[in-house]
């Protein structure tokens, strides 16, 4: 399920000059908060937590999320470049697994490891906080990704739908709406975060075992589905 030549195509893909300082450029911004966060209020475990979770979490994970999976297949069927990797010999479900894990690796290591980075100069990890979100955006990377991914197979306009989940319906729908928060990655992966902090610095209107289902049922779908449009892209295209 996991091609090494696929992988290789998509790392450099993604990894390229432009779209690597794209990828950088928020988490160098949260080391800057965070580093002038802590000069200014010192550490403080609510003040982490609210930086970690307002910025990292719900801003530069779904972003970075939006970047690695749509960028790992869309542009490919946007040039039409898609035609020379469907010739080859490989299932079209390999070729979106092999994405799916290399947009999961990017941003996992875009958005997980400065957040780490950031709750450790925040409040040196005090009740597990940095800990806590950086398994949040691990998790929650997965699931992004996933979704992202589908995005770009079904949809030329991927990125602007992207943002407009990760940016409207998660920080605006679920900030107002409490029910539209049930459907949100973010709420689902701060469930983990606050098993893992305990207390009430960490909060989460989905109980742990729903967020753990809809996490895995929302993977699989998404890149079953993906799976199956491009077989049927490869119909058309050959039709």
């Amino acid at each position: 399920m996991y091609d090494p030549t696929v992988a290789r195509l998509t790392y450099r893909a993604l990894l390229g000059r432009r779209r690597a300082l794209i990828l950088g450029a928020l988490p160098l911004l949260l080391i800057v908060i965070s580093v002038a966060v802590r000069a200014l209020t010192g550490a403080d475990d609510q003040t982490a937590s609210d930086v970690l979770g307002g910025f990292a979490l719900a801003t530069m994970v779904p972003i970075i999320g939006v970047i690695a999976g749509t960028g790992a297949i869309g542009p490919e069927i946007d040039d039409g470049s898609v035609v020379y990797l469907l010739s080859k010999p490989l299932k079209r479900p390999a070729i979106i697994f092999t994405k799916l894990i290399v947009a999961i690796a990017v941003t996992m290591v875009f958005s997980a490891v400065p957040t780490l980075i950031a709750g450790l100069i925040l409040n040196g990890n005090g009740q597990q906080v940095a800990v806590a979100y950086t398994v949040a955006a691990l998790i929650s990377s997965i699931a992004y990704s996933a979704l992202f991914l589908l995005l770009g197979t079904v949809s030329r306009h991927a990125v602007v739908f992207g943002l407009v989940y990760a940016l409207v319906w998660e920080a605006l729908f679920g900030s107002l709406v409490p029910g539209a928060r049930t459907l949100s990655v973010q709420q689902w992966s701060l469930a983990v975060a606050h098993k893992l902090a305990g207390g009430d610095l960490i909060t989460s209107d989905v109980s742990l075992p729903t967020a753990t289902v809809l996490l895995v049922a929302v993977t699989v779908l998404a890149t079953w589905y993906a799976g199956q449009k491009l077989r049927s892209l490869t119909l058309a295209g050959e039709e």
